[in-house]
């Protein structure tokens, strides 16, 4: 059996193909996909700690332009070397349609919604996105409805559910704020969708640059501002925004681009219901903010949940077993 190679990872990709045992491929795409998925949930949560650090110095607009630069210079870096074919034609839209929508729209709302909402409502409303994945990755992809994979979302959002309850805040939702933070998680929702067939074609890092450059062009009317706020802003709030550029988008969202390449989308999209958990663990590390009981007990209900997506039907692992002694046995033959 002859298993294609992910493109960008050094080896033989499109038409070219080397054989690799089934069961040895599976698990080196399980390993490299958890992999990618442990640095997208670690640097995202990390951005949340990053942007309420430095917040008061920067406005929504011009902390998305700085932090999509920042990212456009240290990827193009890693991509443009190797980079012998560009986008064509139609294949610009899917990546001018998620780079405004997510690159440049979901981070401009979120950033604003922030401004308005208290930390529970915020997380409550944008894990809202996963579920919407899941549900256009089941009609626009084809993806289906595996039963574990809506169990174990239930589950996860009641995860998030139970961290909200302990923020300890009161909601101080308004409907601007409400509206922002939900647009932000169907912006995000919708380009994950868009993004998936995009990676069958070009590699992680060069899906990421391209959507980073969209949204960077789309920022641009910030230019102004941002340089204002840069020359007041404490040092430290401006090494903030670097590191927010250099990790949590061009880091993580290349790492979610590689694992979203490898995993249903639907399954993948269930995985950022452990970045409320995550963000409360860094909070406490770097901020000094003990979390709640309920924060934590939520927290274990999310890492559950998402283990709940990762199950595989009965009947098919029966299946995949048999497949796999059959081979075992051709092969001993």
């Amino acid at each position: 059996m002859t298993t294609p190679t992910p493109a960008g990872s050094g080896q033989p990709s499109g038409d070219q193909e080397r054989s690799i045992p089934a069961p040895v491929a599976a698990a080196t795409i399980s390993k490299a996909g958890i992999a990618a998925v442990v640095v997208t949930v670690v640097l995202w949560a990390s951005a949340f700690v990053g942007i309420r650090a430095v917040g008061p110095s920067f406005s929504p607009g011009s902390l998305t332009l700085g932090r999509l630069a920042v990212a456009a210079v240290v990827l193009g870096l890693v991509v443009l070397p190797t980079l012998k074919v560009w986008p064509k034609g139609r294949q610009w839209l899917p990546i001018a349609a998620y780079g405004v929508m997510w690159f440049a729209g979901y981070n401009v709302a979120l950033n604003a919604a922030e401004h308005m909402l208290d930390a529970g409502t915020s997380a409550m409303l944008i894990n809202v996105s996963p579920i919407l994945i899941a549900v256009m990755a089941g009609f626009i992809l084809k993806e289906g409805f595996p039963r574990w994979l809506l169990i174990g979302s239930a589950v996860a959002f009641g995860g998030v559910a139970m961290i909200a309850l302990g923020s300890g805040q009161r909601s101080t939702a308004d409907v601007a704020g409400v509206l922002l933070c939900l647009l932000a998680a169907v912006l995000a929702s919708v380009s994950a969708i868009l993004q998936k067939p995009v990676l069958r074609t070009f590699t992680a890092g060069q899906a990421t640059w391209f959507g980073i450059m969209v949204g960077a062009v789309c920022c641009l009317p910030w230019t102004g501002q941002l340089i204002s706020e840069i020359q007041l802003a404490p040092m430290a709030a401006t090494l903030g925004l670097v590191y927010l550029g250099v990790f949590p988008t061009a880091i993580a969202f290349t790492t979610w681009a590689y694992a979203l390449s490898l995993i249903p989308a639907g399954k993948m999209a269930a995985t950022t219901y452990l970045v409320p958990g995550t963000t409360i663990l860094i909070s406490w590390a770097v901020l000094q903010e003990v979390p709640t009981i309920w924060g934590l007990l939520g927290g274990v209900v999310c890492l559950f949940g998402v283990a709940l997506t990762r199950r595989t039907p009965k009947a098919e692992r029966t299946t995949v077993l048999r497949a796999s002694k059959s081979r075992t046995r051709a092969v001993k033959g």
